[in-house]
């Protein structure tokens, strides 16, 4: 076994990335991190390093058990990295899974007139008037 492998083929190995190509891309990009340095493709990865990917909007963050050059099954993966994500990276998931589900289904049209009065409402401030508690 090697004690170390590029960074771009350890991520295609692991199943991170669908191809080598699309690894190496993130990591010109500036989406792969290590000890919260961007990363080339060319940077070699060793046993015990947390590896960072940006897949906007969350930070995902891998720890890295073993080392291969060559794609694996999927059910090998947890023998090479286990996901350390905190957890406020992954609420991130699910406020956006939420935020999804809200817009409007594409091709309906535009809103009706109820439709938009209840957004207004929805988005408009309310001002409270200190002195007298009253909405304004």
């Amino acid at each position: 076994m090697k004690a170390e492998v590029r960074i771009d083929k350890w991520l295609w190995a692991v199943r991170l990335f669908k191809t080598r190509t699309l690894a190496a891309e993130a990591c010109k990009k500036g989406k792969v991190l290590i000890q919260n340095v961007q990363v080339k493709p060319s940077r070699n990865v060793k046993v015990g390093d947390v590896i960072c990917v940006k897949h906007n909007p969350v930070l995902f963050s891998f720890k890295v058990l073993a080392l291969s050059e060559n794609r694996m099954n999927a059910k090998l993966v947890p023998d090479f990295m286990v996901n350390v994500t905190t957890p406020d990276q992954l609420e991130l998931i699910e406020l956006a899974r939420i935020a999804a589900q809200n817009n409007r289904d594409r091709g309906t049209g535009r809103p009706t007139k109820k439709e938009r009065r209840d957004i207004d409402d929805f988005f408009e401030p309310v001002f409270w008037d200190e002195e007298e508690d009253v909405v304004i």
